[in-house]
């Protein structure tokens, strides 16, 4: 791989298949191997939107782990919301002949 001498006094080369300007002798291997590392962490967190699937950090044997969750919580914010309203509509009622 050829570099394109850009500084030479302050050691600073020109990659002309990455069209990049980097010091002379400097290695992105630990750059690219955390790249990759996040790259897959984001394609986990994207594959938590369907619910389905095994994902980095699981045991084995929980792949409707979020979809389960999913249904129990909208039941519990349900019938929260459905008590308040319940309970607003029982009191204009009540009260709202005085």
């Amino acid at each position: 791989m050829g570099y394109v001498l850009v500084l030479p006094e302050f050691g600073l080369v020109a990659d002309p298949i990455a069209g990049i300007v980097t010091t002379a002798g400097v290695s992105y291997q630990p750059v690219i191997d955390q790249v990759v590392e996040l790259e897959t962490i984001a394609e986990d967190l994207v594959g938590m939107l369907s619910g389905e699937g095994n994902f980095l950090n699981s045991f084995p044997g929980r792949e409707k782990t979020l979809m389960k969750a999913g249904m129990v919580t909208s039941l519990w914010y349900g019938l929260a919301v459905g008590l308040f309203v319940a309970f607003v509509l029982a009191f204009a009622l009540y009260f709202g002949g005085i």
